[in-house]
């Protein structure tokens, strides 16, 4: 097994949404559960190589997702965005490449057990 596929398989795994976002702010990956979250449930469609601001496009929105990862550009911090109506917490971790460069980040979702 490929390295490439491998690391699908795992992230495909994770029950959860997960979305990798660049430093433009372009959608480059997204695994099976956010496929499933965002194309089945929300309606939107082809957002891979898309701007992340396709389906956030509120001007708070875009505000706070620029923030949230300049802040981790700062401080390499991962970030609680908020619970989800479904009760999921989302988090924004930064990704650095194999050069320590900011490549961009990922959207995470886990099940809230805090009440």
């Amino acid at each position: 097994m490929q390295e490439l596929e491998m690391l699908r398989a795992i992230l495909d795994s994770y029950p959860y949404p997960i979305v990798f976002v660049d430093n433009d702010y372009i959608i480059r990956y997204m695994n099976r559960n956010a496929r499933y979250h965002y194309y089945e449930e929300r309606g939107y469609h082809d957002l891979i190589g898309a701007s992340l601001f396709a389906c956030h496009d509120a001007p708070s929105s875009v505000e706070k997702i620029k923030a949230a990862y300049e802040g981790i550009r700062r401080n390499g911090k991962e970030v609680f965005i908020g619970v989800s109506a479904r009760n999921q917490r989302i988090y924004m971790q930064g990704v650095r490449g194999a050069d320590g460069k900011w490549i961009g980040f990922f959207e995470r979702f886990e099940l809230n057990l805090q009440k």
